[in-house]
């Protein structure tokens, strides 16, 4: 097998992470046309209470340091670039970049970069009050030419509740999906 890139992951809730990592192994060996094939990967996770008070106070150098302590775990591991699953902490990037010892890969520009290809011209922003909210996704997005909406306040209030209820305990419910949908 090919040597690739040692892929690390810093993760913040625990599905999510997790959900990376399977989907680089499933998609890796796809991609790669070989049975169990994939780029090595690393992860680190802090435990998702850890991020959650600097989260909730708008603490983005918080949540910063705590994806730095992540990055340098990773960068003494051998990992060569980082990735974050997560799209709410990208929000902490303008704290952490210039002092990360690996570069990452943002989450918004590869999701821009692929709405470009794919010829949308209008998107859906659905996430956590804070992505909703913040300014995550707005700069890519528009380097692309790309349009995105957000829902109402009241919907993003009940997005964020079933993210923070359910999706991030590992669990997406019919009610829940059928809410996505609808909106």
């Amino acid at each position: 097998m090919a040597s690739f890139q040692h892929i690390g992951i810093v993760g913040c809730s625990a599905p999510g992470a997790a959900l990376c990592h399977q989907t680089i192994c499933t998609e890796g060996a796809q991609l790669l046309g070989e049975k169990y094939a994939h780029p090595e990967i690393s992860m680190h996770t802090h435990a998702m209470a850890e991020y959650m008070p600097h989260i909730e106070s708008g603490n983005w150098k918080g949540v910063a340091d705590l994806m730095l302590s992540s990055a340098e775990k990773l960068a003494k591991i051998g990992a060569d670039f980082l990735i974050c699953p997560d799209n709410t902490i990208h929000e902490a990037f303008e704290h952490l970049e210039s002092r990360s010892p690996l570069p990452w890969l943002h989450i918004a520009e590869e999701v821009a970069s692929e709405a470009k290809r794919l010829q949308c011209r209008r998107v859906a922003l659905l996430g956590t009050k804070f992505l909703m909210e913040g300014s995550v996704y707005h700069p890519y997005f528009e380097r692309a030419g790309i349009d995105y909406r957000t829902p109402n306040p009241e919907e993003r209030e009940r997005i964020n509740q079933f993210i923070f209820d359910e999706m991030v305990e590992g669990r997406f419910t019919v009610e829940a999906r059928t809410y996505f949908s609808g909106v």
